[in-house]
C-alpha cells in the first residue's frame, strides 16, 4: 500500500514552507525562490520516505541518499543563481509583467508548487515500500542516477562557464552537451527519475514510480520548462536563437542539423 498519510504530511509541511517562501518573494520581488524550495522539499520528501517507509533497508536507504542528494544539489545550484543574479529569472519576470505584484496569484503559484512536491514524492514512496531487494535493479537504479545527476551537473557547469565569458554576452551556448540538445540539463533531470522506477521493481505499488518520469517530461516539455525558457530566450536573442532551435534537438540529445546555408 502507498503511504498516503506520509505524503499528506509532506504536502502540509511543503505548504507551510511555500507560504514562508511566498512572504519572502513579496518583500524581495523574486519568485525564483520557489524553485529552490521545490528542490529542497523533494530532498526532504526522499529522506522522509526513507526513514518511515515500510520497505527493506537497502531500497529505503538508496531512496533517501539518491533523492536527498539530487534535491539538495539542485536547491544549492538554484539558490546560488537566485542570490547571484541581479534580476529575477526571465520566466517569473514575464509572469510579473502579466500579474503585477498581486499577492493572491503569487500565493497560488507557491501553493501549487507545494502540491507538486507531494506528487513528485510518490516515486520515492513507491520505492521505499519495496521489501524485495534485487541487486541487479538496485545497481541499475544507481547507474541511472549517476548518469542523470552527472549529466545535469556537467550541463550546468558548461552553461555557467559559457555565461561567465563576457565575449559570449547575448549569444547562445553551443558548447559540450548544449551542441546536441537545447536543454541537456532538463534531459538529464528527467532521466534521473527512472532511477526510482528501477528501485521500485518488486514493490506492490511499483507502477506509481512511473509518475516521476511521466510528470517530469510533461512539465519540462510542455508546461513550465521548455516553453517558458524558450519564449524568454526568443525575446532576447531573436533570430540567433531561432537558428539554434532549427538545428538542435529540443530535449533528447541528438546530432545537430546543418546550419542554414550549409545544407547539402
Amino acid at each position: 500500500m502507498m503511504p498516503w498519510r506520509l505524503l499528506l504530511t509532506l504536502w502540509l509541511a511543503a505548504a507551510v514552507m511555500m507560504t514562508l517562501g511566498w512572504a519572502w518573494q513579496q518583500r524581495h520581488r523574486n519568485a525564483g525562490i520557489v524553485d529552490v524550495l521545490w528542490s529542497a522539499g523533494l530532498a526532504g520528501g526522499a529522506v522522509l520516505n526513507a526513514v518511515f517507509g515500510a520497505g527493506a533497508p537497502v531500497p529505503r536507504a538508496m531512496v533517501g541518499v539518491l533523492g536527498g542528494v539530487w534535491g539538495a544539489r539542485l536547491a544549492v545550484h538554484l539558490g546560488v543563481r537566485v542570490r547571484g543574479e541581479p534580476a529575477e529569472d526571465g520566466r517569473y519576470r514575464a509572469l510579473r509583467g502579466r500579474w503585477g505584484n498581486r499577492p493572491l496569484k503569487w500565493f497560488c503559484l507557491f501553493q501549487f508548487q507545494a502540491l507538486l512536491i507531494a506528487l513528485f514524492a510518490i516515486p520515492f514512496a513507491a520505492a521505499a515500500t519495496n521489501s524485495d531487494t534485487r541487486p541487479p535493479w538496485l545497481a541499475l537504479g544507481l547507474a541511472i542516477w549517476l548518469i542523470g545527476v552527472g549529466g545535469e551537473s556537467l550541463a550546468d557547469r558548461q552553461l555557467a562557464r559559457f555565461r561567465a565569458d563576457s565575449a559570449h554576452r547575448g549569444q547562445t551556448c553551443r558548447a559540450g552537451l548544449w551542441r546536441y540538445s537545447r536543454h541537456p540539463n532538463y534531459f538529464f533531470e528527467w532521466l534521473h527519475w527512472f532511477s526510482y522506477v528501477a528501485l521500485a521493481v518488486g514493490a506492490p505499488c511499483a507502477g506509481y514510480s512511473l509518475l516521476g518520469p511521466a510528470l517530469m517530461y510533461v512539465f519540462l516539455r510542455w508546461i513550465s520548462g521548455v516553453p517558458y525558457t524558450e519564449a524568454q530566450t526568443l525575446r532576447t536573442r531573436g533570430d540567433e536563437y531561432r537558428e539554434y532551435q532549427r538545428t538542435t534537438s529540443v530535449l533528447i540529445p541528438w546530432r545537430p542539423r546543418p546550419a542554414s546555408g550549409n545544407d547539402s
